[in-house]
């Protein structure tokens, strides 16, 4: 229904103006996502996927067409902390412990010290971080550093997590473990998460919707409403339903590759 779409882009279209002329990052974008959607979205290199989830968060803007957050523009929902992000790169400062991390945008946006130090403990047990707050990034490894990370991103209880990557340099067994963690994370707090990634296993298993996008400009290719049940053991990557998913999205990446 129209009341539960919280992300909405409609005819999106961007043109960056280069040196080397204009490049044309994305064309025809349009796509609904809804209220608790986990949105992945996949394609080659260069096909938009990270610039369409920075023009959510209003780091870019469309030179086309239009796009609501919330019901206003990117930027208004920017200003109103409609989300969080989590970049690629854990991007802790490694002089603050990672309960200081953490607090750095309570800090910026003057919630009392209280109120920090509550929604710091709330997100490290979120994020199975609990009792790490005094250490600092350099004690913890990759995969706790991005933890960190969500947490932070998670500190201020916006309900869109806007996630680019953020798995990509890890190894698999961490990155396995992640994704499981993201999916509990998830199914607590219910948020609408978009999901930036280039592995078509990853993207199959978290996701309720994948958005497979093709290559320079960048249009969607397909999107795939996943028939996976909400709970999800990482077994479920050999059943026939998962695979039959995998196959769809690996058959949208090569049709998106035809219109090169």
């Amino acid at each position: 229904m129209t009341q539960d779409v919280v992300i909405k882009a409609q005819n999106l279209d961007l043109t960056f103006q280069t040196n080397d002329g204009p490049v044309h990052a994305l064309k025809d974008i349009n796509l609904d996502i809804n209220k608790g959607d986990f949105v992945s979205f996949i394609g080659p290199s260069g096909c938009g996927k990270t610039t369409f989830l920075r023009t959510i968060a209003a780091l870019e803007n469309p030179t086309a067409g239009s796009i609501t957050v919330n019901g206003m523009s990117a930027e208004e929902a920017r200003k109103s902390r409609a989300y969080g992000y989590v970049f690629q790169a854990a991007g802790l400062y490694p002089w603050r412990t990672i309960a200081g991390n953490i607090k750095l945008p309570l800090e910026i946006m003057g919630f009392d010290k209280a109120e920090q130090n509550d929604r710091v403990e709330q997100v490290l047990e979120l994020v199975e971080l609990s009792g790490f707050g005094k250490k600092f990034p350099w004690q913890l490894s990759g995969g706790m550093q991005q933890r960190a990370s969500i947490a932070r991103a998670l500190a201020f209880d916006a309900d869109i997590l806007l996630m680019d990557e953020p798995f990509g340099a890890l190894d698999e067994i961490v990155r396995d473990h992640l994704n499981e963690q993201l999916l509990h994370l998830w199914g607590r707090t219910n948020k609408t998460i978009g999901f930036v990634t280039h592995s078509i296993p990853e993207a199959v298993y978290l996701s309720t919707k994948i958005v497979v996008m093709s290559p320079r400009p960048g249009r969607i290719a397909d999107v795939i409403e996943s028939t996976l049940p909400r709970e999800r053991p990482l077994d479920i990557r050999d059943t026939p339903e998962f695979l039959e998913i995998a196959h769809r999205v690996r058959e949208g990446l090569r049709a998106g590759h035809a219109y090169d």
